[in-house]
């Protein structure tokens, strides 16, 4: 769901990018105060997988693909403030490094989804949660409903700055992006409920520091080296811009060092994508390790606090 720059003008832009940097920088303030961190290391292992995770797009209907938001997963796994802050570190390392959305839209793809996807997706998991058990039918049901449902927020709000933006009215996009995005909001579910069960479990929790790193940063760099052999066809927002022909290719804004996930050097197709996903993952793992340190998150410090 990567707005790319050719599909918003105007107002919207700095809108979007103003009220990203302010509500992002509040909820950076507001980690920082937490008593209850998660580690240094788990904050950048979540970042990494979350980067890695998604570079794996999975067919939905009709030539579409979806591939994980990944918000409502770093809330369960990290706490609602630190799961905003490591999709927006996503978003922004995948902007820069690799041409994925646009300078000019990154404030609106940080609205959609870090911002609603983490925060709003967090809340409303929190909320449907409750104190239930991790383990329990109530906890794992309520990460399902919440994930699905961060999906369709954000692309209820990609709608309106596309319409808000005169790329297209309101009446025509939203009814698809709905459409679509119900879908692979289903697929969002699922898969944040079988990861987080998998990583919310005794061993991800345990005292010994590399139990809760080892399991993420090996999936996420497995899910690095698949990510030439993903599915090829075109995301939901992708698909309707297409269809709706409000697809526009736009050169970049600056040259990116490995734009569109590839290594310039590298002749052969699969190789330069995986090695690029790796180096992406390991740039969001210091990249997290990094931003942790900033907001005082001791490097293996591991909280007793269940979200």
């Amino acid at each position: 769901m990567h707005i790319p720059n050719s599909m918003l003008n105007g107002a919207i832009c700095p809108v979007t990018a103003a009220v990203s940097v302010l509500i992002v920088g509040g909820v950076a303030l507001a980690a920082a105060k937490v008593k209850e961190k998660p580690s240094g290391m788990r904050f950048g292992a979540v970042t990494a997988f979350i980067f890695s995770a998604q570079m794996l797009n999975y067919p939905i209907q009709h030539g579409t693909s979806g591939h994980l938001l990944g918000g409502v997963l770093a809330a369960a796994l990290l706490g609602v403030p630190f799961g905003v802050l490591a999709t927006a570190l996503v978003l922004v390392i995948q902007t820069i490094i690799f041409s994925d959305g646009g300078m000019a839209v990154l404030g609106a793809n940080i609205l959609n989804m870090s911002v609603i996807g983490a925060g709003i997706g967090g809340l409303l998991f929190r909320s449907l949660s409750g104190k239930s058990d991790r383990n329990s039918m109530q906890h794992l049901s309520a990460i399902g409903l919440a994930g699905c449902s961060s999906v369709i927020l954000a692309a209820f709000a990609c709608s309106m700055e596309l319409a808000i933006a005169g790329t297209i009215t309101f009446s025509r996009v939203v009814g698809a992006m709905m459409g679509i995005h119900a879908l692979i909001g289903i697929g969002e579910g699922l898969i944040t409920v079988v990861v987080c069960h998998f990583f919310l479990s005794k061993s991800f929790n345990s005292a010994s520091k590399w139990a809760v790193t080892l399991p993420v940063l090996s999936l996420a760099i497995m899910g690095a080296m698949l990510s030439p052999f993903v599915c090829s066809f075109p995301d939901g927002l992708e698909w309707i811009s297409r269809k709706y022909q409000f697809f526009h290719e736009s050169a970049p804004t600056f040259v990116s060092p490995l734009a569109n996930y590839t290594i310039s050097f590298i002749a052969h197709p699969i190789m330069s994508t995986a090695l690029a996903g790796v180096m992406g993952m390991f740039i969001a793992l210091l990249g997290g390790l990094a931003f942790a340190k900033m907001l005082n998150c001791k490097m293996w410090a591991i909280s007793k606090k269940e979200f």
